[in-house]
């Protein structure tokens, strides 16, 4: 009797040894985290807008960690194909993805995908966002957003993108449910042609990401109309919000962030996030950040996560709505 009540005393004492220990080993991890090289996949290709900021990422971590932060550009698949890569990867900490707000659309425009964004991936950290920029060529009569709005529903009007179901497709599907109106679409393999003819007057308007159309802008090629954020951009201070041209339901935030495999120890994630946190209050990173057309934003893992799921609730509405349809 005695040693049977020993052994039911003993089981629970080693199952409570055994959750005690759990948590010691994941903080133990994050001491020690990063030990080794950490591989950054950007699912776009090099010199885009989410490589450049992913640089800076990597750069600064590499400095503050004494370890290398490798980028990769693994583009193709409408930024799909290094996103598997990095949801099928170990849940370590050292395989990272760059993400944007083309991967909260992508869960509804690819329903099929072999892997599942919110279940697969973790939302660890947003890092910055960026304006769209409504432009249309500087010869345009059309002088604002509610000029634009009015023109179109007058008479068709062409608005280029960089493609199918890319931000700047959803922003100006936004702008059509919100005014009633519809363009025809005319998708390009890109933001830079779509630039090229709205200089040349091929299409009447773009709702681009805002790098691909500041400098012609600057350059007194195409005329801004409004940016879609809830404060003016530094860079374009004279360019009003669409709150401020009558369209306070258009901001659209074409945001980066960073994702790691589900199941990634906490104190990791946690770790990477605040990592970032302290690279945003560094002057000169933010100075950096700004010229390249982002704004500081970031979150934590907690943060972002809510913010990625409203994301992919709210586009995947309009994705349903607007049937829209991917390349």
């Amino acid at each position: 009797m005695y040693r049977n009540l020993v052994r039911r005393l003993a089981v629970p004492s080693l199952a409570a040894v055994a959750m005690l220990a759990a948590p010691a080993s994941a903080s133990a991890q994050a001491t020690d985290f990063p030990n080794k090289a950490v591989r950054y996949v950007i699912p776009f290709a090099a010199g885009g807008l989410t490589d450049i900021s992913a640089r800076q990422v990597g750069q600064f971590l590499a400095q503050e960690w004494k370890q290398p932060v490798v980028v990769e550009n693994k583009p193709g698949g409408n930024a799909n194909i290094g996103a598997e890569q990095v949801a099928r990867a170990p849940a370590d900490g050292y395989t990272w993805l760059g993400v944007t707000l083309a991967h909260s659309a992508n869960p509804t425009l690819f329903p099929k995908l072999s892997f599942n964004f919110q279940k697969d991936l973790v939302p660890v950290a947003r890092i910055a966002s960026s304006p769209m920029m409504v432009v249309v060529p500087a010869n345009s009569p059309i002088k604002t957003l509610k000029e634009l709005a009015e023109a179109a529903h007058k008479k068709p009007l062409n608005a280029g993108s960089s493609g199918n179901g890319t931000p700047p497709h959803l922003t100006l599907a936004l702008f059509e449910t919100l005014t009633k109106t519809n363009f025809t679409h005319v998708p390009y393999k890109g933001g830079a042609p779509s630039m090229n003819d709205l200089i040349g007057g091929q299409i009447d308007v773009v709702f681009s990401n805002f790098p691909e159309s500041l400098q012609f802008v600057k350059g007194g090629k195409l005329r801004a109309l409004a940016v879609t954020t809830r404060e003016r951009h530094p860079l374009m201070p004279n360019v009003p919000t669409v709150a401020e041209a009558g369209f306070p339901d258009l901001i659209v935030e074409n945001w980066t962030g960073l994702m790691m495999p589900a199941g990634t120890p906490k104190p990791i994630i946690d770790k990477t996030a605040s990592a970032i946190g302290k690279m945003m209050e560094v002057k000169s990173v933010r100075e950096r950040i700004i010229a390249i057309g982002f704004t500081p934003a970031p979150q934590n893992s907690a943060d972002f996560t809510k913010y990625y799921n409203a994301e992919v609730a709210r586009w995947g509405k309009l994705i349903k709505e607007r049937n829209i349809q991917a390349d």
